[in-house]
């Protein structure tokens, strides 16, 4: 019995399976320390004929229950295991036990027929090419032949026992009949023979018996209802009035067809009698009439000899009649063989014999047959099993970077980043839905290989970098786990920070984001308020009156106190307005700032960073911590029993920036900008000069330093920078302040007292 050994992985406890016969007691262990209990067919990178194999129910997913049973197979089958510790796909004859001798034998069968040169060991393409060239050959051993693998001369029957009941169809996929179809035939062309000889007894009116009983058939509802009519009226007579029209019925529909018709319609096919005898002749002319007036003419005269009257007795006669006429083409029907009616003569038992030989025959091929499915079974069980355990059992797999896990699909390239950790999704909102209640960030992303086939789409775990880096249409180059080249374009970033320092930053980038935003909408509105001043000041002086000529001087007072409110006026106002609010917004920090030295700015600066950065490094850290796998598989459908953590170093290994080859230099030197500089001196300069943008910048800076030129020369003065009399002459305010300090040593004496 070999020992178990567990080992960590990831921080995960998982048993160590390094051979086959470790994994045949590994099975044993409870199913709780088992890291995954269950998983779809879809998305693992192996064989799919050994999935559906191993997936004894047919449901779609394997669990502990399968595994363990498709071990427990193989290793009864196999008395040397080493083909199974190196995953071989080769099968030799030599490591077969005892109770694998049909398999032996199926495998011998297949190497003589191929010819092989070494008959000590088998393929598994060997075993497929055998059975390929079985079932092309018709031979399926399921006892379903096709058509085109019988006798020339036996093709149509087969064909036309196959049109005749439900499609059979056999291994290689093809229908086809076996010796039960031909047997059920037997059995229904008796019954059909039978049935047709009680033909005559049951078709009492001749060859028009089945057109008669379906006329009957067709006006029973009229005459059914007719004779319970008149029953009604025999059991009460008063009722015949109540089978009339009521007079404000009729005058209500009056001058509408549809309801004069409909009316009609609710009336009796003639005036009930209660001695339940229809008199032809008493026939109302509702809906009906012409087509009783036909029955009576077609059917009930020549059937009953009398073309005056039809009694009920008479009417029941027909009925019963018409049913049998009726149940006997209803059974004939049923018969599946019925359309053979006319080729049945022409079929011979020794046709049939025939057909039902040469599905015995293909049937006498099901042990071989079967014993060659095994041996298929076998060898996919050898050359997987182990590795599935490997990722299912355990997953090592999934933390050693040069190990390829099953559940992986390949390897993503995408913005200057290797993502080397991916897996199936087949339905995003539903994987998404779970993905998002994790830490991890989640790329999905739809691969549409080169080829044509069908694309699908995966999910990629997002370690390093920064996940701002990421959006929806970015595309990049996915490379499958056989190498194969698929383009590759993001479809939904579940987006969560990726490192500690995204972590930290990550509430400076919402401010910032924040602050874009309002800058924006501040921008647009100025926009749109700027051009609804100009459109009005425009409105304004195009819709103006006529200037009115100059009035008195005694009135010039009253015109100077018009108010201007429109046009250019209003405008130069505003902005002058809004400069000045510029200009005091500046000269307020200003005059809070230089009461700051250096190491207070840089102590604020820091004090602010750490407030804001270290509960959100915090959160960010815990969110790293708490990192796994498992809700990425789990949303693609496997059942896991751990916490599949993403430790730091894993973490390096999902997504990577490779370095440059050890070999190669950088070169320091822009290229671009020296091709910018040729280009330039071949070019003819375009725009405006340099002596014009010089003066537009330096008009600028003078608006700007003008608007706020009181803070900053007051601040000068208070700094030393400028003289007194500079001071006094550029700031006239400074000055007042003298008279009243003068004047308060000359107030002060009269406290005295």
């Amino acid at each position: 019995m070999a020992s178990l050994i567990y080992r960590r992985y990831g921080g995960s406890l998982q048993v160590d399976i390094p051979s086959f016969d470790v994994l045949v007691e590994a099975i044993r262990i409870p199913e709780t320390q088992w890291i995954a209990t269950a998983c779809p067919l879809e998305g693992l990178s192996c064989d799919p004929r050994l999935l559906t194999l191993m997936d004894a129910d047919g449901n779609g997913r394997i669990r502990v229950a399968e595994v363990r049973t498709a071990v427990d197979w193989a290793a009864k089958q196999l008395k040397d295991r080493r083909g199974a510790d190196a995953s071989s796909d080769v099968l030799e004859l030599n490591a077969l036990s005892e109770e694998a001798r049909p398999l032996r034998g199926a495998a011998e069968m297949i190497l003589r027929t191929l010819k092989a040169t070494d008959a000590g060991r088998i393929s598994l393409a060997q075993v497929r090419e055998s059975e390929k060239a079985l079932r092309e050959a018709g031979q399926n051993g399921d006892g379903i032949v096709a058509p085109e693998h019988l006798p020339e001369h036996l093709r149509p029957l087969a064909q036309e026992l196959m049109a005749s009941f439900p499609a059979l169809t056999n291994r290689a996929g093809k229908a086809g009949v076996d010796a039960a179809l031909v047997a059920r035939f037997r059995e229904e062309r008796a019954k059909l023979r039978e049935h047709r000889e009680k033909q005559g007894a049951a078709f009492v009116w001749g060859d028009i018996s089945l057109e008669t009983a379906k006329r009957v058939r067709d006006v029973a509802p009229l005459l059914d209802a007719y004779f319970v009519q008149c029953r009604l009226v025999a059991a009460q007579p008063e009722a015949a009035a109540s089978l009339r029209l009521r007079a404000e019925r009729v005058e209500g529909a009056l001058g509408d067809v549809a309801a004069l018709g409909k009316a009609a319609g609710d009336l009796p096919i003639a005036p009930p009698d209660a001695s339940g005898v229809l008199e032809w002749s008493r026939l109302l002319r509702g809906p009906a009439y012409e087509v009783l007036e036909a029955f009576r003419t077609d059917v009930a005269a020549p059937m009953t000899g009398d073309s005056q009257r039809l009694s009920d007795s008479a009417w029941r006669g027909l009925v019963a009649k018409a049913d049998g006429v009726l149940a006997w083409q209803a059974q004939l029907e049923a018969n599946p063989v019925r359309k053979l009616m006319d080729t049945l003569p022409s079929v011979s038992d020794a046709d049939l014999d025939a057909l039902e030989a040469a599905s015995a025959a293909d049937l006498a091929l099901k042990p071989t047959l079967d014993a060659v499915n095994e041996l298929e079974r076998l060898v996919l069980y050898q050359r997987w099993l182990l590795l599935f355990a490997n990722n299912f059992i355990s997953m090592p797999n999934l933390y050693m970077p040069k190990r390829l896990a099953l559940v992986e699909k390949g390897t993503l390239i995408l913005g200057g980043r290797k993502y080397t950790l991916s897996v199936l999704v087949t339905n995003r909102a539903a994987h998404s839905a779970l993905t998002s209640l994790g830490t991890t960030c989640i790329l999905y992303v739809q691969v549409a290989p080169k080829d044509g086939t069908p694309g699908y789409e995966v999910a990629v775990p997002v370690t390093s970098g920064r996940s701002t880096e990421l959006a929806v249409g970015k595309r990049g180059v996915f490379y499958d786990v056989d190498g194969v080249e698929s383009d590759a374009i993001v479809t939904q970033v579940v987006r969560q920070p990726v490192s500690l320092w995204e972590s930290m930053t990550m509430p400076f980038a919402r401010i910032g984001e924040f602050i874009t935003s309002k800058v924006e909408g501040l921008a647009s509105a100025g926009e749109k308020t700027f051009d609804s001043t100009l459109e009005q000041g425009y409105t304004h002086a195009t819709n103006a009156p006529p200037v009115a000529p100059p009035p008195a001087a005694g009135a010039a007072p009253a015109a100077a106190a018009a108010p201007a409110g429109g046009g250019l006026a209003g405008i130069v106002a505003a902005g002058g307005l809004a400069a000045a609010a510029l200009g005091s917004s500046f000269a307020f920090i200003m005059t809070q700032v230089k009461s700051l030295t250096l190491v207070d700015l840089i102590s604020a600066a820091t004090l602010i960073a750490i407030v804001v950065m270290a509960p959100a490094g915090l959160l960010g850290w815990l969110k790293l911590r708490r990192r796994n796998l498992a809700l990425l598989l789990e949303g693609s459908g496997w059942a896991l029993n751990d916490r599949l953590m993403l430790t730091p170093e894993l973490s390096s290994l999902v997504t990577r920036r490779p370095k440059l080859p050890s070999n190669a230099r950088v070169d320091r030197l822009d290229m671009v900008r020296s091709a910018l500089v040729r280009q330039q001196e071949d070019d003819e300069a375009e725009g405006a000069s340099g002596w014009t943008k010089l003066a537009i910048t330096l008009a600028v800076i003078f608006v700007l330093l003008w608007q706020v030129r009181i803070p900053l020369l007051t601040w000068f003065c208070h700094a030393g920078w400028l003289s007194q009399d500079t001071c006094l002459a550029v700031l006239p305010s400074q000055a007042e302040p003298a008279p009243a300090a003068a004047a308060a040593p000359a107030a002060a004496p009269a406290k005295a007292p």
